[in-house]
């Protein structure tokens, strides 16, 4: 088999292509899709051909696809990411693409979300092209919070519009292994998988854990949606970026993230990475 991942050169990308060579595929089988080859002079270094594969340009996809058997699509960060994607899963069937697998959103045909809508769009666009795949809607890493944690350094507090709220995070290297699975077995084609860490905790647990990470006391500040949203452009963000942000809160708060049944556990074959030890390992504390 000849693995291509995209956005190869992101955070999830390189880690990805970590967990394929610890898990036995030779370099020479792996592909990274990047949207600038120059960036990716490392993973070429590792014996990785690096192709250019920009979701807006089509042909580079189609160039990038020659030769390849299974798809790793990783979301895109785009303003208009769903068209992108669907670059990509037609280009992924003119080719014959034997495995799709994608990284979706947690619990986007049950919770109505801005930021779930695109990974909707993109599931059922990969249907309707009667691709063979896997859908692995990825919960939040615990990677996002490190600018929160790392702000709560000096202000001792996490401000977000969450209300109590739970959130089962996990660590992008946990994320990455499941990826890496779906690419190189057959045990979860055709499957829609939500995956989380295995405990969900809420802010005031994140503050405590941010504060054992610190050194330092660090407390849970809620704020209503407006208030978030206001100081999100007090911060220099334009109003509809801070809409958006403070959407994505509103999500939460809704119990877009609440779920684990530790099924990503079970697909990687060990416990999740706790949120103290994700946060100490990103913090490099």
């Amino acid at each position: 088999m000849t693995l291509l991942v995209s956005a190869a050169s992101g955070h999830l990308g390189r880690l990805v292509i970590d967990a394929l060579l610890a898990r036995g595929v030779a370099a020479s089988d792996v592909v990274a899709g990047v949207r600038t080859p120059a960036k990716a002079d490392e993973l070429a270094a590792r014996g990785i051909r690096v192709v250019e594969f920009d979701y807006s340009r089509p042909d580079t996809l189609t160039a990038g696809l020659e030769g390849v058997t299974r798809v790793l699509l990783i979301s895109g960060t785009d303003p208009d990411r769903a068209t992108g994607h669907r670059n990509v899963v037609e280009a992924a069937r003119a080719a014959g693409i034997e495995r799709l697998v994608y990284t979706s959103a947690p619990r986007v045909d049950e919770i109505d979300y801005a930021l779930g809508a695109d990974h909707l769009a993109t599931e059922r666009a990969i249907s309707e092209a009667g691709l063979d795949a896997t859908i692995l809607r990825n919960n939040w890493y615990t990677e996002n919070y490190l600018d929160s944690v790392a702000r709560a350094a000096d202000s001792g507090v996490i401000v977000a519009a969450v209300g109590d709220a739970r959130v089962a995070s996990a660590s992008r290297r946990d994320y990455a292994e499941a990826a890496a699975v779906a690419l190189t077995t057959d045990d979860l084609v055709g499957q829609t998988l939500e995956l989380g860490g295995d405990v969900t905790w809420t802010y005031d647990e994140l503050a405590a854990a941010a504060g054992e990470v610190l050194g330092r006391e660090v407390a849970y500040q809620p704020v209503t949606l407006e208030q978030l949203a206001a100081g999100l452009e007090q911060a220099g963000l334009d109003a509809g970026t801070a809409a958006f942000v403070a959407g994505i809160d509103d999500a939460i708060a809704r119990g877009a993230l609440s779920q684990t049944d530790r099924t990503l556990a079970r697909v990687i074959g060990r416990p999740t990475t706790p949120l103290v030890e994700g946060l100490r390992e990103g913090l490099g504390r």
